[in-house]
């Protein structure tokens, strides 16, 4: 039996990982620690809030006394660590906001492992979600391997590059046993409307403007999410201690090419005529520091580890549009903060 930590549980990738992690595993205990800012979401969780082998704590990595006091109480064994800001947008905003989460939320965790685990180390592990925007950007050829350097060129990408090398250190330096995966954009069900597939869904539903940055040529690889929590199941079991592993679907899409695709999509779920919700693709002004494209290789988890993706594109995509139209409840919840209600009633302090 395990105690397994799971940081940022109530998030879009988190709460997928949550799910899978207390049905697959019921003779664990999953512990599902969140902050519930803006993109964390109980409701995320309903189907396993009542688990016997599941356990949710409101609390913000953040807060080293806290977390220390957690890891005292819950002697966790294994840590699977997603708490993060991750929305580009926001972090040109408010950078120091990423910096605190991102990197001194990370070393809050990283420090309590290590004082609580003692230097014993036997059957323990803290295993790192990251991105692939802390390799910066490619051009128009070429891939993301696991040992690119690192150039990232966002406020959010340099806080996830910084906590990144703080597990690598504290693996180096302490002999803590880690492991690092870091994955493509993530799709599918649950995830906050301000990301670009849930954003546009829920704007060609309200028939408002398609915001496109720039010429929309930008490129991403797309992974979806239940694959991705798949694959960190599959990085648990199976990945080797101090290793890094990239995680991505093998499957690129320039923006405006995926925007045109779910418009014509959207268009036959909603009955409309063809052409409709193209007509709402705006233009707007780039934003700064704008990565051209990115494209992972995910040849070591295939190969060493046997995972690949369950899905293609086209697949995860009619997935999570049906998903988002027989949940208008939840994406009207989220857009107007009313799932944060949710919290209070559900676990009074």
């Amino acid at each position: 039996m395990k105690t397994i930590l799971i940081t940022g549980g109530a998030g879009f990738i988190g709460s997928h990982v949550v799910r899978y992690f207390v049905n697959k595993y019921p003779n664990d205990t999953i512990y599902n620690l969140d902050a519930l800012t803006y993109a964390g979401n109980l409701e995320n969780l309903k189907d396993v809030e009542k688990a016997a082998n599941y356990t949710f704590l409101k609390a913000n990595i953040c807060d080293a006394d806290t977390i220390f006091s957690l890891f005292k109480k819950y002697r966790f064994d294994k840590v699977i660590h997603l708490a993060a800001e991750s929305h580009v947008d926001r972090s040109i905003t408010d950078p120091l906001e990423f910096l605190k989460t991102n990197v001194l939320g990370t070393v809050n965790l990283l420090n309590a492992a290590k004082f609580t685990w003692k230097n014993n180390f036997s059957n323990k592990l803290f295993y790192h979600i990251s991105t692939d925007e802390v390799y910066g950007t490619l051009g128009k050829t070429g891939l993301f391997t696991e040992t690119t350097s690192y150039n990232p060129n966002s406020p959010y990408s340099a806080s996830k590059a910084s906590s990144d090398h703080f597990v690598r250190a504290y693996g180096e330096t302490y002999g803590l046993p880690y492991i690092i995966s870091n994955c493509s954009n993530n799709y599918g069900p649950n995830q906050f409307p301000e990301k670009l597939i849930p954003l546009f869904i829920h704007n060609i539903l309200k028939n408002k403007a398609l915001p496109v940055y720039g010429d929309g040529n930008y490129t991403r690889d797309w992974l979806y999410v239940l694959d991705h929590a798949m694959a960190i199941d599959t990085v648990f079991l199976h990945g080797k201690i101090s290793e890094t592993y990239n995680i991505g679907g093998f499957n690129e899409w320039k923006n405006i090419d995926l925007v045109k695709l779910l418009c014509k999509l959207m268009d036959v779920k909603l009955g409309k005529v063809e052409g409709a919700s193209e007509s709402l693709i705006t233009f707007v002004k780039d934003r700064p520091g704008h990565d051209l494209r990115y494209a992972i290789d995910a040849t070591k988890i295939s190969k060493e580890l046997g995972w690949k993706p369950s899905v293609t594109f086209e697949e995860g995509l009619f997935k999570t549009i049906d998903w988002y139209l027989k949940n208008t409840t939840w994406l009207e919840h989220v857009t107007s903060g009313a799932y944060q209600k949710y919290y209070e009633k559900q676990y009074k302090e």
